[in-house]
């Protein structure tokens, strides 16, 4: 049933949940899943605008606040900002960062979790570690030996990641659920919007979004896709799917 439905993301900065998740989170929201994010950073290591919309050191502050905007858009009610720095992601304790989201996953309990791939698109090192900190977190969430003070323990049915091609490159090919590792190949046009808008709510990044998304001639058409990779996909499943809850 659709409020049995439940969806976690977890990225490493404000912006990379309007970029590759915007509009299937506003599809199950508006289907009725609970959704959570978590964003590791607040991405001060980020650009300000041109013109500038803050001063650097205001621009935590201002990211968070664009996120939490952009999630409120997409209609993520549950959000979680962790404490790391932006570009030093990496560099964080594994089992810090574990228990940290070990007690997420236990508590907002998820059928799908979502993150990067182990590459991170873009073999950004932040993406990379939150990539690696979200699958430790899945197995070790599941197993009641960890961290017994977090809560009973949670298996997550599906883990998710971005796909190697990025989903604004898969969205001009011809038949993108050709590409390897495409597993589910979402519609997102009915959200479209939304997802133009959560974007837009993180205006200290315009630069890159405007580029990406809004200053090419077939925008509309990457707006419209999102794509996820079965990160422990089976050879019997068709692919690729069009819900992520399928088969659950």
């Amino acid at each position: 049933m659709a409020d049995e439905r439940s969806l976690l993301f977890i990225f490493a900065h404000p912006d990379d949940e309007s970029f590759g998740v915007a509009g299937t989170a506003a599809r199950y929201a508006d289907e009725g899943a609970r959704l959570t994010l978590v964003t590791a950073t607040r991405g001060d290591k980020g650009k300000c605008g041109d013109p500038p919309v803050c001063e650097p050191e205001a621009l935590p502050a201002v990211r968070e606040a664009e996120l939490r905007e952009a999630a409120r858009v997409i209609g993520v009610r549950d959000v979680r900002v962790l404490d790391y720095k932006d570009r030093e992601l990496a560099s964080a304790p594994p089992e810090e960062a574990r228990a940290a989201l070990v007690r997420v996953i236990r508590e907002a309990r998820p059928q799908v979790v979502v993150t990067f791939d182990p590459h991170g698109v873009n073999l950004h090192p932040d993406h990379v570690a939150i990539s690696r900190f979200a699958a430790d977190a899945v197995s070790a969430a599941a197993d009641p030996r960890w961290l017994r003070e977090a809560g009973p323990a949670h298996d997550v049915a599906r883990l998710l990641w971005t796909t190697p091609t990025p989903f604004y490159e898969l969205a001009r090919l011809a038949e993108p659920g050709g590409e390897p590792g495409v597993d589910f190949l979402l519609d997102v046009s009915p959200w479209r919007r939304r997802k133009a808008a959560a974007l837009r709510a993180h205006r200290s990044q315009h630069l890159q979004i405007d580029k990406l998304f809004f200053d090419v001639p077939d925008s509309e058409r990457v707006l419209s896709v999102e794509a996820f990779r079965d990160a422990w996909r089976r050879a019997a499943t068709p692919a690729p799917l069009a819900d992520l809850f399928a088969g659950l």
